[in-house]
């Protein structure tokens, strides 16, 4: 045990304490860090060990087409983690190998932030379970052949947090665990370049403390106290939760919002050097001490500014980040029924170095958050603006024309910025084709479903679904009558999954049969070689907006996918068609899908 230690920390160990170092300068800490690495690996179970030779060994393990990822909340799916272990079959008839269970690390009630503001984490909350069910749950999950992704907050604690208690209680080394400040100098100075993440909700990057007699900064709310990275101490506590997670048989570690760990006065504390810096270091930790964990990391920034996360070939960072321009340009083109968006997005991505890798989802837990590019917007001729409230008023409703129902979130009226909330189903006519009786329209609902999950399944990366979309599962609109929840316009897609619902897939001709065996055929699809970890994906140039064309190749393998965002027939003349074998015009029923 002990030589296998020494072989895998001497492949980092030089740039580990010279980045550690560069950051920190401080021996003693450094010895805490490598300290807690070795305590880790020597408490790793037999099974863990025997997961992270198998995956030395197959490094691409999540990069392979038969991923199959799936998100949800632990209580709204199942109750808590050991209910969730009787549904695992339901999960393996979708052939699902990646489950990601949203926050479930102790946490305040009711006010948390969907599970993101974090009182312990080395705890599951207890209205959840335990350790023990959560260590039972992963072990089951590896007999299934399902890897458990969960969230790590990085960024901040809740304000419950025993760090931040003795911080209250005037403690100076856990005050140091945190951005505190005595007068609003220093906050004033960062509020003149850090942007507001929350404007209208929680307005201000700071939040006074009464007990404590400081400002404190709060980036996303008030009871999330943004940690201090600048202080070793708080990298070395946090490392050492990660790795207690990994012992536990976590295998992917979702760090949330990576991009803001590091603040520096004078910047946006967004993107900074450090916090890259930060990231390498717990990619080479994990690869020492627990090699079968990887990390995905929430990086919600221009696809321009992506690359970095995931660094070098020969110095990686992020395994992973979520394909979030691709979701929003999705259902961008599905409203407007233009794809030319969506295209150069795409092109943009697929342009990316190869160990780039994406998730790639339609709605995950959070708000679809209209972030187009506006330059590429202006240089086809379209208003940005204009554009952005077109598409959150489409997806509320409230449009002319519109068959999708949702809600905004975090709307501004002096901006007129807002972000869109609602389930798959929803937003693509299901519910109004319920209110309106109609067989026609939700005909083109289902056909709008299933034409998102195409292309989706098409894209870079590994597909995953949200819980209750494999059923088209609606809005759930009683979040309204419960004080607890109203106030946050995202519960109207954080819904209870319906199984008496769940039951009508096995029903042919019912909503529910027609979406999981579309989904089904989706994942054979991806079992091809064109989906295999090293095959190419572009887009192919055509004559009509309205029709997305990409191209896959593995090995001498060839796969064009043709989607029709058009709810009318449409036909489309492709650039050298000759080249792939394919007719010059090819023509498409309204929401069609056509593979050749």
């Amino acid at each position: 045990m002990q030589e296998q230690w020494e072989h895998r920390l001497a492949r980092h160990k030089d740039e580990l304490e010279w980045l550690f170092m560069e950051l920190y300068n401080d021996r003693a800490a450094l010895d805490a860090l490598e300290a807690e690495m070795f305590a880790a690996y020597a408490g790793r179970s037999a099974e863990l060990r025997a997961l992270d030779a198998d995956r030395e060994k197959d490094p691409d393990w999540y990069r392979r087409g038969s991923m199959q990822g799936m998100t949800m909340y632990t209580d709204l799916f199942a109750g808590n983690l050991k209910k969730l272990v009787k549904k695992l079959a339901y999960l393996q008839q979708q052939g699902v190998t990646y489950l990601h269970l949203m926050p479930l690390l102790k946490m305040p009630h009711p006010y948390n932030d969907g599970g993101y503001a974090v009182e312990d984490f080395d705890t599951v909350d207890p209205s959840l379970g335990t350790n023990a069910d959560l260590a039972a749950l992963t072990k089951q999950l590896r007999m299934a052949g399902i890897s458990l992704c969960l969230d790590f907050v990085m960024n901040h604690t809740a304000d419950t947090h025993p760090w931040a208690l003795r911080a209250k209680a005037g403690d100076p080394v856990y005050q140091n665990y945190y951005c505190c400040y005595p007068d609003r100098t220093i906050p004033d100075l960062y509020e003149q370049t850090v942007p507001q993440v929350f404007p209208n909700t929680a307005p201000g990057n700071f939040t006074w403390n009464e007990e404590m007699q400081r400002w404190v900064l709060t980036t996303f709310h008030p009871y999330q106290w943004d940690l201090n990275y600048r202080n070793p101490a708080v990298l070395v506590e946090m490392v050492k939760s990660m790795l207690n997670l990994a012992n536990l048989g976590v295998e992917v570690l979702r760090i949330d919002a990576v991009p803001y760990i590091w603040k520096t006065l004078g910047t946006t504390c967004r993107n900074l050097p450090q916090v890259h810096t930060i990231v390498r270091m717990v990619r080479m930790i994990l690869e020492c001490v627990c090699p079968a964990v990887i990390i995905k990391g929430e990086v919600v920034m221009a696809p321009r500014e992506l690359a970095a996360y995931y660094g070098t070939p020969v110095k990686p960072e992020c395994h992973m980040l979520y394909n979030v321009s691709v979701m929003v340009n999705l259902w961008a083109a599905l409203a407007t029924r233009d794809t030319r968006l969506l295209k150069a997005q795409l092109d943009e991505l697929n342009a990316l170095p190869e160990h780039c890798w994406f998730i790639n989802y339609l709605r995950c837990h959070d708000d679809i958050g209209w972030g187009l590019d506006e330059d590429e917007e202006r240089r086809l001729g379209i208003d940005p603006q204009r554009h952005k409230e077109y598409l959150y008023r489409f997806y509320d409703g409230e449009y002319p024309g519109s068959w999708a129902r949702g809600e905004l979130y975090n709307y501004d009226p002096g901006t007129g910025d807002a972000r869109s909330c609602g389930t798959t189903a929803s937003l693509c006519g299901v519910e109004t084709a319920v209110e309106h009786k109609s067989d026609a329209a939700m005909d083109l609902a289902v056909k709008r479903i299933l034409l998102l999950h195409s292309a989706v399944s098409f894209c870079k990366g590994t597909l995953m679904l949200n819980s209750g979309d494999e059923i088209g599962q609606l809005n759930g609109w009683d979040y309204k009558d419960d004080p607890n929840r109203a106030d946050d316009s995202r519960n109207l897609h954080r819904t209870v999954f319906n199984w008496r619902k769940a039951v009508l897939r096995r029903r042919p001709g019912t909503l529910q049969n027609r979406i999981w065996q579309g989904l089904a055929e989706l994942r054979t699809l991806r079992s091809g070689p064109c989906f295999e970890p090293n095959a190419s994906v572009t887009t192919w140039g055509g004559d009509n907006p309205a029709v997305l064309a990409m191209v896959r190749r593995g090995g001498t393998h060839r796969l064009t996918g043709l989607f029709n965002f058009s709810e009318q027939p449409q036909t489309v003349h492709l650039d050298s068609p000759a080249l792939l074998g394919v007719d010059a015009a090819i023509y498409l029923k309204p929401y069609e899908v056509k593979f050749l």
